[in-house]
């Protein structure tokens, strides 16, 4: 890969790099790419369905559906709010944590794997730049 590569190309670059990893890694565990990114959000924190929403970028209709369809499956439960009963917050059952672990399993060493030709400076780099991007998760 050019070292000359635009702030954006190489964004890019890494974003479908990154995207094609979750893809398989998706894929593999019989899982759609919104669903592992899900199950990710959903690994340390019971946020409410207009939370996650936001998080995920979709619309709440979207996240209803995506919610459902894995309740199906046994991964996720709906739970009415501890502070106030009219919100819905959304969390993992046992066999969404299993998930979740599964899925840490599967991409952690393949994302590792990725960047493992890039020096420790550039991981440390790469880290602080993470740390300072607007995220919604």
């Amino acid at each position: 890969m050019p070292v000359d590569l635009s702030l954006v190309d190489a964004a890019a670059q890494l974003t479908f790099a990154v995207h094609e990893v979750l893809t398989r890694a998706a894929a593999e565990l019989g899982l759609s790419v919104t669903q592992l990114r899900m199950l990710g959000i959903l690994r340390d924190r019971t946020p409410t369905m207009a939370s996650l929403a936001d998080q995920l970028a979709l619309d709440r209709s979207s996240v209803s559906g995506l919610v459902d369809r894995a309740a199906t499956k046994g991964l996720v439960e709906r739970a009415p709010s501890e502070t106030d009963r009219r919100v819905v917050t959304v969390g993992l059952t046992a066999a969404g944590r299993e998930a979740a672990v599964r899925i840490e399993a599967v991409v952690e060493p393949r994302i590792e794997a990725l960047l493992e030709s890039a020096s420790a400076a550039d991981q440390a780099a790469l880290r602080r730049l993470a740390a300072t991007l607007p995220s919604a998760v």
